[in-house]
């Protein structure tokens, strides 16, 4: 464990100092992080002015269901930067030369540079979550317990999600298309999955567990998640890990060198 977490650390270092070369390209890429951010912020704001509650959710409520969203997405981007360079891998025929290295492969393209550039993005995010939780009243400690149990499980669901990814990449050499649909999919849990109708909601909570990444961690929060859908949560987390595992094994496989 010792050693991946100094490989971790120096594959980071390597990817930092490649992300911080263009300091205008950075200011540029922050200041669209924000205005993105603050955008979806007032768009709510202003619904709500008008309206007491919107589909039973509370403007604080909806906003901390939104800084869970960007919580879980922005963890996932921070750790998981890695998989957005995959593609050139295998094309190019590198990943040859990462897969006879004495690193777990799976390990390495998973994890092969944090990105710092969205630790900003992701404090303003956190310091929102911890207002939003005090303007909704707060909650007990089973339900603080509970949220952050989930919250857990729903970064095991987005790891699966990018393990999901990385096999199509393997199969197909495509993965940008791949990874802006899963962001397209993760991007509907801004809002609770109860504002869409049926029979879209069951779809995105439990065929595509949008709903269970997001929605189900804030609704422990307001005490209104049944204890049966926290057991469901879990099973479909070890669910989708074990079929992305399965997926990985499979497509690893079948993998081609680009050079054969």
């Amino acid at each position: 464990m010792k050693r991946y977490l100094k490989l971790w650390y120096l594959y980071s270092l390597y990817s930092t100092q490649i992300g911080l070369q263009s300091r205008f390209g950075v200011v540029l890429f922050l200041i669209g992080k924000f205005l993105k951010f603050g955008m979806f912020f007032f768009f709510i704001y202003i619904l709500s002015s008008s309206v007491k509650d919107i589909a039973g959710y509370s403007f604080w409520q909806i906003i901390f269901v939104f800084s869970t969203f960007n919580l879980i997405d922005i963890i996932a981007q921070i750790f998981l930067r890695e998989v957005y360079r995959f593609r050139s891998y295998v094309v190019s025929g590198n990943m040859d030369y990462l897969l006879v290295r004495p690193v777990v492969p799976l390990f390495r393209f998973l994890f092969g540079g944090a990105d710092i550039l969205d630790l900003p993005v992701f404090f303003v995010s956190f310091g929102l979550l911890i207002f939003s939780f005090f303007k909704i009243g707060g909650a007990d400690i089973s339900g603080i317990i509970i949220y952050i149990s989930l919250i857990a499980n729903a970064l095991l669901i987005a790891l699966a999600f990018h393990i999901f990814v990385l096999s199509i990449g393997i199969l197909t050499t495509e993965v940008d298309n791949s990874l802006w649909l899963y962001r397209d999919l993760v991007s509907m849990g801004k809002i609770p999955v109860t504002f869409y109708t049926q029979p879209v909601q069951s779809v995105i909570t439990y065929i595509i567990p949008i709903g269970i990444m997001i929605t189900f961690p804030a609704e422990a929060i307001f005490g209104t998640l049944k204890s049966q859908l926290i057991l469901i949560s879990f099973a479909v987390g070890f669910l989708f890990m074990l079929v992305a595992l399965l997926s990985w094994r499979f497509a690893i496989k079948r993998y081609s060198s680009a050079s054969s």
